[in-house]
C-alpha cells in the first residue's frame, strides 16, 4: 500500500511540473525534440504505473496510466513531427535566399 501512496504523491508532482512546461513557448526545433522526449519519458513512467497497478489487481489505475500514456505516446509523435516540419521549413525558406 505504501508504494500506491509513493505512486500517488509522484503523480501529483509530475501534474504540476506538467502544467509549469505547458505553460512555455516552443518555437525551435530543439524545443520541440525536448518536448518529444519529455512525452516520451511521461509515457514511460506511466506504462510503469500501469503495470504495477496491474499487478495490485486496482484495474480503474492500470486503465488509467495506460490512457495516459497513450496521451503522452500521441503528444512525443506530434512534437517529433513540430520539429521535423520548423526544420524542413527553414530549410525551403533558405533555399529560396
Amino acid at each position: 500500500m505504501e508504494h500506491v501512496q509513493q505512486n500517488s504523491e509522484h503523480e501529483m508532482n509530475h501534474l504540476v511540473h506538467d502544467n509549469d512546461i505547458m505553460d512555455e513557448e516552443y518555437d525551435s526545433p530543439s524545443d520541440s525534440h525536448r518536448m518529444a522526449a519529455y512525452h516520451f519519458k511521461q509515457a514511460a513512467m506511466q506504462h510503469e504505473l500501469a503495470a504495477d497497478a496491474y499487478d495490485l489487481g486496482d484495474i480503474d489505475k492500470r486503465d488509467m496510466h495506460a490512457f495516459t500514456a497513450y496521451r503522452h505516446q500521441i503528444n512525443a509523435i506530434q512534437f517529433a513531427e513540430i520539429s521535423v516540419m520548423l526544420v524542413q521549413g527553414s530549410d525551403e525558406v533558405e533555399d529560396y535566399q
